[in-house]
């Protein structure tokens, strides 16, 4: 009598169409979970953030040199505690209420008139009594740019102003900002900020702090140049 035949193993059994999706869906869940862990941890977002937002500083600072005009750089900034995105927009004066064009020379002519006068004993001669204050001393260049300041705020209107590299924008989500300025004594962490650029061909002393996480980048703006130095690090805003 013939041994009975051995039981064949049935065939392995293959995923089915809902397993194979499932198993893609967590595959994309997955990814892009590692993908925002990375993007928090190297600051991504707020890095791609400074590079943009510097080039906005300078397009704006050549637009008030070529244009004749004051304008100003406005940041919205939310209050920490809300998750919503800070934005910016430019604007610029509406007329050409601006500080003289030739103001640096006049700074620079003044300053050797106070050093003639201080060599011949106080007894130097200053023909530009627009620039001294009451008591016949003479302001600094700083509070020479805080008065014109001032006096283009009360007299200028400011409008909207776009152009193709500088448009309103918005910051990516989870990137906070703050603006400092000379100014302030503190950087603003909420509210509006303004940056100004003059049409003679310079800005304030401004730093603009990005930061997402732990990471921390820092926009140097030169007062003189237009130009933004992007620091990897929070800087200590200057103390005078």
């Amino acid at each position: 009598m013939s041994p009975a035949p051995a039981r064949r193993r049935g065939a392995p059994r293959g995923l089915t169409l809902i397993e194979i999706t499932i198993a893609i869906a967590i595959a994309a869940v997955l990814f892009a979970a590692v993908t925002v862990g990375i993007g928090a941890l190297t600051g991504a977002k707020a890095k791609g953030s400074a590079t943009e937002l510097a080039g906005v500083i300078r397009s704006l600072y050549d637009s008030a040199a070529l244009s004749g005009k004051t304008c100003r750089l406005v940041f919205e900034i939310p209050d920490p505690k809300r998750q919503e995105a800070t934005r910016y927009h430019a604007e610029c004066a509406a007329g050409g209420i601006t500080t003289s064009r030739d103001r640096d020379a006049a700074l620079k002519s003044d300053e050797r008139d106070r050093e003639q006068a201080a060599r011949n004993g106080g007894n130097g001669r200053d023909e530009r009594k627009n620039y001294t204050r009451s008591d016949n001393s003479s302001p600094s260049a700083q509070e020479l740019m805080d008065q014109e300041k001032t006096r283009i705020e009360s007299q200028s209107t400011f409008s909207a102003y776009t152009a193709e590299e500088i448009s309103p924008r918005e910051l990516p989500a989870g990137v906070a900002v703050s603006v400092w300025t000379r100014q302030q004594r503190e950087p603003v962490e909420s509210g509006v900020a303004y940056l100004y650029f003059f049409p003679q061909g310079y800005t304030e002393k401004a730093m603009v702090f990005l930061r997402q996480g732990d990471n921390a980048w820092t926009l140097d703006v030169s007062p003189l140049t237009g130009k933004v130095n992007i620091a990897s690090e929070a800087l200590e805003v200057p103390r005078s």
